[in-house]
């Protein structure tokens, strides 16, 4: 019975025979992207890395994701199911997470793991920390301040009680909303209460200053409500920051109100205003005018709350800018960041109210950082140069700004010019910078990969950190290029690898809106990339047909000219289209805007040749030689005459008035049915089961014609699959341009076509052969591809409706084994799954990640966990912390060390630091194995070993007594130096006193003649 199969399917020998059921065992391998909703993101300019939080949702768990340069990545697991990471902040090594079950991890960078989690009694509002210290302050609902001691593991004794009870004791529960500590004096701490705002003193113990926002009646606050004008208001506070040089504080309100406030004096309130209206809290000041309905009725303008704020300072901190995310009104056509430079801060010493006021009121610039149409900017991270101090707002070169709809997009600094991702950031995180539609994988060459290098304009990388581990070496010389297709049209081109070491990790990026030449309503549906040409096609549900070629672009630095209409039904060339800071890469050549529905089906051949069909049933072939339109039809027109070779004639013609387009095309080579010689033939199936086969054949003029060779009719299902095969090998028959160069010669090439629709495969010799089939009868297909195992066979390897995967033979189509990967991939996304030819299974696991499944492993589901690449330089040093101006320390200011505050947290029975105690033991550890000779020198060495043994405090005893016997010396050498000045003085005098007594005495003698 296998005989007849082969020998009705065209091909005599078992193509699969090597292949035994032990070998289909899929290994889940890898994933990439971001499995559910960014919800918090952090960066560390030190060690360069950049960590994001996630939610928890049905896709995934809630996680924190570090990334590095190039593909440098770990993960890492939250302490509670279920949870959501609600904050993240970087302290030296230790990267510290809130979730929203109100737990407390910290990680360590350089283990790579979860040290350790608390949960406080209560709910924790607010995370606070400081690169210097060791110490997280947790702001809680009932507004007490905690400490938790990052390096001891615990609670610290010391506790900030609700300071906003002592001037309002009506105000029973005020919950702390934010904290930051001064950016000179660490002593002083900015608590924002929802009542208002405290500045405390770690070193008096007490609350300094106390700010509430009142809203008299006549003033139209922040809202700009008029029915809110005639009552006494005070809004609730969101957040609290401070100025950098510590001499304001700005509070944001639930009102939009920002409010500017001294420090220094008696704490009075500067300036109240919004992003757009100023003096907001002032009897009389002017309302913002309603805006008109559409009935012609005017209507209060909702404006959006105060997301997040942040006071930057550039590289003098005297020149600052706040930034903030919300505010605006909803009406607003233009949404994003608002910015403010402020310029340069006034004097404090020798300026007044009014400059004071002036310089809140107008800064010396205001812009807005646009964002996408109806994105709203809920959060956003700064990317400091070089220091993480001032609260991570030193002198930024760029803003990572989250949208609610969990994307995510990065902009210069103060800018606010759109930075592309592709090689600024882990290719994970493009996946949500915009989400991510749908993908495609090709096999290239390694040789081609490798030179295909983007060269484009970017800023300076701010990803720097970490180092990829060591990686198996290459496993096959064919690259799976993935292409990721984005909701804003854009297309991202890099090597996904196959688990091994990836030698070009450069991405390259195609602008789809600029080629077609809108920004609006770009929705890519099919793409095709070509390996061995590296020319790329892209159909839009729109209708356009675009294609990229590799090449540079003549006008680089240049903004392009306004572009021409395109051409409908004709080729449109778009090569001067091109990004202005793109020099070499995919620029597009193209176009041809078929005004026929959207593209339902794509393929770029490697020698030349695109064919593409769309909804209303066309399909064209154009030739990239001129370019021109070699062939312009109907699937209509071939799917009448499908009867004389027709598989299944009553399913076609009980079919026969449904709207019919083409679904799959694929090229090839080989010998058709009743030929002696091998064509360039083009295969098409439709949604209705028909498959029709093309020749195309070289022209006396120089062209190329294209011609029907005939169709059949399958299974009246959806054609998702076309292989073509050498019947002797099983080797891929595609339309090479080493296959095409040898027809020339009289290749001839013995293949047949295996076509899988959603119910059946075929396998058959085109034009019109019957061949055979096998049907599914209880579950549907739904993505297919012919694989290769080692040098033992080819099998078809498809994913099916019922969650497994499975191998069928070949032609025998025998089921060789089956693997259930539903907890794997995500089933309901197993149609936009790939199977490449190397036995790699691409699939979406959620919205923006995929995994990567080999189906010819040992059967491990499980994820490697290891966090193989490193994170942490120990190298890198945190810098000094900005101490308080010179000013400020000869008016009397207080100054305390980081060291001085830890000791006021922690009381002193606290141990020593860890880092300090091993820092300790290796230094004796280095001493031992030196191996010194001499009795001097082993003395020395037991002194220090007894050193390196003894207690902190003995430590820091010993360490007071040596500075004052130093200080001892210093004031026994500044009294010898003035008893030494004072003889020198006597010795002088008396010299003097001897010169005059000798001049005096010498005049006597002359007058009188002695």
């Amino acid at each position: 019975m296998t005989h007849l199969l082969r020998g009705k399917a065209g091909i005599q020998n078992d193509l699969s025979a090597g292949i035994l059921p032990d070998h289909f065992n899929p290994d889940d391998l890898a994933r990439v992207g971001i499995n559910s909703q960014v919800s918090s993101l952090a960066y560390d300019p030190v060690q360069s890395l950049l960590a994001v939080g996630t939610k928890s949702s049905q896709f995934g768990p809630g996680q924190i994701y570090i990334f590095g340069q190039q593909r440098v990545q770990a993960t890492f697991q939250l302490p509670r199911q279920g949870a959501a990471v609600k904050s993240l902040q970087f302290v030296a090594e230790k990267l510290v997470c809130l979730d929203n079950k109100h737990d407390i991890a910290v990680y360590s960078l350089e283990l790579k793991k979860l040290l350790y989690s608390h949960s406080p009694a209560g709910i924790v509002t607010v995370l606070c920390t400081d690169p210097m210290l060791d110490f997280a302050l947790l702001g809680m609902q009932t507004g007490e301040v905690i400490a938790y001691d990052l390096d001891r593991e615990g609670l610290a004794p010391f506790k900030i009680p609700n300071l906003w009870a002592e001037i309002d004791q009506r105000a029973k529960v005020s919950a702390v909303v934010s904290l930051q500590f001064h950016p000179r004096d660490i002593g002083s701490l900015l608590i924002g209460y929802t009542h208002g705002a405290v500045i405390y003193s770690f070193k008096l113990a007490k609350a300094l200053r106390h700010f509430q926002y009142e809203i008299p009646k006549g003033a139209p606050g922040g809202d700009g409500d008029p029915a809110m004008m005639s009552t006494f208001r005070r809004p609730r506070v969101t957040q609290a920051v401070w100025h950098p040089t510590g001499t304001f504080i700005v509070t944001g309100h639930e009102d939009s109100s920002l409010v500017f406030w001294d420090t220094l004096k008696d704490g009075r309130m500067i300036m109240a205003r919004t992003v757009t209206e100023t003096n907001v809290a002032t009897p009389g000041a002017p309302v913002a005018r309603p805006i008109e309905s559409g009935r012609g009725l005017p209507t209060m303008a909702v404006k959006e709350p105060l997301f997040r704020i942040a006071w930057c300072a550039n590289q003098d901190p005297e020149d600052t800018a706040i930034l903030i995310a919300g505010g605006q009104s909803t009406q607003s056509p233009t949404k994003g960041l608002t910015l403010f430079e402020m310029g340069r801060t006034p004097v404090y010493a020798t300026g007044t109210w009014e400059t004071f006021s002036q310089y809140c009121e107008s800064p010396k610039r205001q812009r807005i950082l646009p964002t996408p149409p109806g994105a709203e900017v809920v959060d956003f991270c700064l990317i400091p140069r070089a220091t993480p101090h001032f609260a991570g707002a030193h002198d930024p070169l760029a803003v990572i700004a989250l949208l609610s709809s969990g994307e995510l997009l990065t902009l210069s600094f103060p800018s606010g010019m759109p930075i592309i991702p592709g090689n600024q950031l882990h290719p994970s995180l493009t996946f949500v910078h915009p989400l991510l539609k749908s993908i495609n994988v090709a096999q290239m060459s390694r040789e081609r990969w490798l030179g295909m290098t983007e060269r484009r304009q970017q800023g300076p990388p701010f990803l720097r950190g970490g180092a990829e581990a060591v990686r198996p070496l290459r496993r096959h010389e064919s690259r799976n290029i993935i292409q990721t297709v984005h909701v804003d049209g854009t297309i991202r081109l890099w090597d996904i690898g196959h688990g091994d070491e990836v030698e070009n990790e450069m991405l390259l990026q195609v602008d789809v809106a600029r080629a077609v030449g809108r920004f609006s309503e770009v929705d890519v549906t099919k793409t095709s990339l070509a390996g061995a040409s590296g020319e790329l096609a892209v159909g839009l549900r729109s209708g356009e047909l675009v294609v990229f070629r590799w090449g540079s672009n003549k006008h680089a630095g240049r903004e392009p000219p306004e572009p021409r209409p395109n051409q409908p039904g004709q080729l449109t060339s778009i090569s001067d289209r091109v990004e202005p800071t793109l020099s070499e890469g995919l620029v597009p050549v193209t176009l041809l805007d078929q005004q026929d529905g959207s593209v339902t089906a794509l393929r770029m051949s490697e020698v030349g040749f695109v064919a593409a069909g769309f909804e209303g049933g066309s399909m064209v072939v154009l030739d990239m030689r001129g370019p021109a339109i070699i062939y312009n039809a109907s699937v209509h027109e071939f799917s009448k005459a499908h009867n004389k070779g027709s598989l299944r004639r009553r399913a076609s013609s009980a079919a026969g008035d449904k709207p019919e387009w083409a679904t799959q095309m694929e090229f090839s080579v080989m010998m058709l049915e009743g030929d002696d010689y091998s064509s360039i033939l083009l295969h098409v199936g439709t949604n209705l089961g028909h498959l029709a086969t093309f020749k195309i054949i070289p022209d006396p003029s120089g062209r190329y014609t294209v011609q029907y060779a005939g169709s059949v009719s399958l299974d009246n299902q959806r054609v998702l699959h076309l292989a073509p095969i050498a019947s002797d090998t099983g080797k891929p028959a595609a339309a090479t341009q080493n296959t095409v160069a040898g027809l020339r010669t009289g290749l001839r090439v013995q293949g047949v076509l295996l076509a899988v629709t959603t119910t059946a495969i075929h396998i058959f010799r085109p034009a019109t052969s019957k061949g055979t089939h096998k049907s599914f009868d209880s579950f549907f297909c739904d993505a297919a591809g012919v694989v290769r195992y080692e040098d033992q066979g080819y099998a078809l390897v498809g994913l099916f409706g019922d969650g497994n995967a499975r191998a069928y033979s070949i032609p025998s189509l025998r089921e060789i084994a089956s693997s259930n990967i539903s907890n794997t991939l995500n089933i309901r996304r197993f149609g936009d799954a790939v199977i490449t030819p190397t036995g790699h299974m691409m699939g979406f696991t959620g919205p923006s990640e995929l995994g990567l499944v080999n189906v010819w492993g040992v059967g491990d589901s499980s994820l490697p966990r290891s966090n193989q690449d490193k994170l942490f330089n120990p190298s890198a040093l945190v810098p000094p912390r900005p101490t308080i101006s010179t000013v400020a320390w000869v008016t009397g200011t207080q100054y305390i060390t980081p060291a001085d505050l830890t000791l006021l947290i922690s009381g002193p029975d606290r141990p020593a630091n860890k880092r300090m105690l091993q820092q300790a033991a290796l230094e004796a550890e280095a001493a031992r194995t030196a191996g010194r000779a001499g009795a001097n020198s082993q003395a020395r060495g037991a002194a220090a070993a007894g050193q390196d043994q003894e207690g902190y405090w003995a430590y820091m005893q010993r360490q007071v007594q040596e500075r004052t016997e130093r200080l001892g010396l210093v004031g026994d050498g500044v009294e010898n130096l003035e008893a030494n000045s004072a003889g020198w003085m006597e010795d002088v005098n008396k010299f003097v006193g001897r010169q005059k007594r000798n001049a005096a005495t010498g005049l006597i003698k002359a007058k009188f003649g002695f």
